[in-house]
């Protein structure tokens, strides 16, 4: 079954780029194994944005899908060190196609700058891929916290180049892919041989396009090429003698690259050149002309053009040599890569729940995350809060302590008699993961352990695994690789906290929960009894872990949110009485 992909590229479609010579490989390549794909991007021509918002306006009125180009707003100057965001007009668009329309996947390209990719990443509600293409488009968003943000909401990692993947995967840490480029094999194949080099032009590479332009004096015959793959790039200074032998040609299309590089001896990239170009030459066989240390020693340049040119034995070896690398770049490995991809991220998305059928059982309010004077930093006693919970209507409570288990235990001991359904809990500190929960277990769990062991802990108990806070950042918490790595261990994940001081952590938690459509979880995390029942769940009573897992694919997340500083005042106000207990019994 194919795959429904959104592709999004920051660089205007109307304009010749390296990245949407890609992006337009990528998706037919796609859409000829069958995927329906979509191209988010920006644009200069009229008709294109007049398209895009005719589109817009069917997937709106009619729920018509997307199809083909989207354009969605003017293109802007992309740039690292820009820091004015895209208008809130536009930002709202991009958000509307993420939401009304349903893709599978949302292929971000160069999402390190300030555009829509950017924007696109944060707004997507489905599973994420980001490419990088360049290091020098890394800049954004400045922060750590920002970055990390982004990277909690993307899915696999790939970039285009060994270069872009290394400077990558500094700023944002994660597993990388590297993808081929993607160049049509069919459009760049090799031609009959012409006396002729092809040199990339850039103005700050003067000094090796004179250099290659002045070994003409010595090849009789032959002529050079410049490509210019840019608007306004200017041109090189040419002699008068060898006016009719420096050919300066305009190469932004790629049907202009295939026919200027068809049949020609050799390539001489510059010195930060287009990768994709220097591919396409090889594809064409066209060897290229990029000797070690040329970048000091331009004269380098002209010596191996010479021997290309004078030894047709070598020169027809490093063809072949140069043809043979591009077979890894083509666009069927890009195709197969893409595909590989987007079927392994698929995986992590859970099928939709098991719902708990009618019955005559009631539901109930539960809190998840509760602490009493067992934990180090609350006081409340265990029994002050059981009583607590049953006056405020509460039908179920997880007693999770820091690090200890015998708060649980007495719980278990005087709910005897009571209708309040009490489930034993630890929350456990892991060696610098930040924390997790184990449900319904027995026994205490040591803590310091790895994510790893913790959970097998829990497993081994039979218990439940419960993700708390996974992005309050102002706590010790989980990375992305480990949240990835653990997705299909976690049980229950908590999308409220209602002790957060920052509603945005709660808000992220959320998103990823219904991103991979986790089972959600909620609790107040109170360390005073009038926190009690500020977060909770509202569920169908339950007996045991495989019904309480039941029952909360179908509960309803409560809040009932209290004034922190209140919260927090009073939690400080205890431990200030109990200090001063201990001191005077001593």
């Amino acid at each position: 079954m194919g795959l429904r992909v959104c592709i999004v590229t920051p660089f205007a479609w109307s304009a010749p780029h390296s990245v949407n010579d890609h992006v337009s490989a990528s998706a037919a390549e796609l859409e000829r194994r069958g995927h329906e794909v979509v191209v988010v991007a920006p644009s200069t021509r009229a008709r294109d944005l007049a398209n895009g918002r005719r589109a817009l306006r069917r997937l709106l009125r009619e729920g018509r899908p997307l199809e083909g180009l989207v354009a969605l707003s003017p293109a802007v100057r992309v740039s690292r060190r820009s820091r004015i965001g895209l208008p809130v007009g536009v930002q709202a668009a991009l958000e509307l196609v993420l939401s009304a329309d349903r893709f599978d996947v949302v292929h971000v390209h160069d999402p390190g700058v300030p555009s829509l990719a950017n924007v696109a990443v944060r707004k997507a509600r489905g599973l994420t891929v980001a490419t990088f293409h360049s290091a020098e488009r890394l800049g954004y968003p400045p922060g750590k916290a920002q970055r990390q943000k982004l990277l909690a909401r993307l899915d696999a990692l790939t970039a285009t180049t060994e270069a872009a993947l290394e400077a990558a995967r500094e700023r944002f840490p994660g597993d990388y892919t590297r993808l081929p480029l993607g160049i049509d094999l069919m459009q760049f194949r090799p031609a009959e041989e012409r006396r002729r080099f092809v040199l990339e032009w850039r103005s700050e590479d003067a000094a090796r396009a004179a250099t290659a332009i002045r070994a003409l004096r010595e090849l009789p015959e032959w002529e050079l090429v410049v490509l210019r793959t840019r608007p306004l790039g200017g041109r090189p200074y040419v002699p008068i003698a060898l006016a009719g032998r420096v050919l300066v040609r305009r190469a932004f299309e790629s049907g202009e690259r295939a026919a200027e590089l068809a049949g020609a001896a050799g390539f001489v990239p510059a010195t930060r050149g287009v990768d994709r170009l220097r591919a396409e030459a090889e594809a064409t066989g066209v060897p290229v002309v990029d000797p070690p240390a040329a970048a000091e020693q331009p004269a380098l340049v002209a010596a191996a053009m010479a021997r290309l040119a004078e030894d047709d034995d070598w020169r027809r070896s490093r063809s072949q040599a140069a043809r043979a690398r591009a077979e890894a770049e083509s666009t069927a490995r890009l195709g197969d890569e893409l595909e590989t991809i987007y079927r392994t991220v698929a995986t992590r998305r859970r099928p939709p729940a098991r719902l708990l059928g009618p019955g005559g059982r009631d539901t109930i309010l539960c809190d998840l995350h509760l602490h009493t004077e067992h934990s180090y930093d609350c006081s409340i006693p265990v029994a002050d809060l059981l009583d607590h919970a049953e006056a405020a209507g509460l039908g179920a409570v997880a007693i999770t302590d820091h690090n200890a288990f015998t708060g649980a235990q007495e719980a278990l001991r005087l709910s005897g008699a009571r209708q309040l359904t009490v489930i034993p809990g630890e929350e456990v500190k892991t060696a610098g993961q930040g924390e997790v929960i184990g449900l319904f277990v027995d026994e205490e769990i040591a803590p310091g352990m790895s994510m790893d062991e913790t959970i097998a802990a829990i497993r081994e108990q039979g218990g439940l695994v419960y993700l708390p806070h996974p992005f309050d950042r102002m706590h010790t918490i989980p990375d992305v690789r480990t949240l990835h790595r653990h997705l299909p261990e976690i049980d229950v994940f908590e999308v409220y906290n209602a002790r957060l001081l920052r509603d945005a952590f709660n808000d992220e938690a959320l998103r990823f929960a219904r991103k991979y459509n986790l089972t959600m979880g909620a609790g107040s995390d109170a360390h005073v009894l009038q926190g009690v029942g500020t977060g909770l769940v509202r569920m169908r009573r339950f007996e045991g872990p495989e019904e309480f897992l039941l029952s909360l694919q179908s509960a309803e997340v409560v809040r009932r949110p209290k004034s922190l500083v209140y919260l927090q005042g009073l939690k400080w106000v205890a431990q200030a009485r109990e200090r001063r207990a201990k001191a005077a019994v001593r």
